[in-house]
């Protein structure tokens, strides 16, 4: 059985991956200063995969205030249309 076209994923996975590549392990452990080039590929050390997290900015008092005078200015100024 196929797979529809609305299903597949166009752009791969979006979310972090806790899994990495042999060559992404290596990558990482020459960051990290733990990896020298006689080192064997095979039975590679663990490699910790952080998760970027974003959190939202929090606005300032002024702010908040200043937004919600012009929200609430902006719709009593606003005209009156029929239905």
């Amino acid at each position: 059985m196929t797979v529809d076209k609305s299903l597949r994923a166009r752009k791969g996975i979006v979310r972090a991956r806790n899994v990495l590549t042999r060559a992404e392990q290596i990558e990482k452990l020459k960051e990290q200063d733990r990896w020298t080039d006689e080192t064997s590929p095979i039975g590679l050390p663990k490699v910790r995969v952080y998760k970027v997290v974003v959190k939202k900015k929090k606005k300032k008092k002024g702010e908040e205030e200043g937004a919600e005078t012009a929200v609430k200015g902006a719709k009593s100024a606003a005209p009156k249309g029929k239905k």
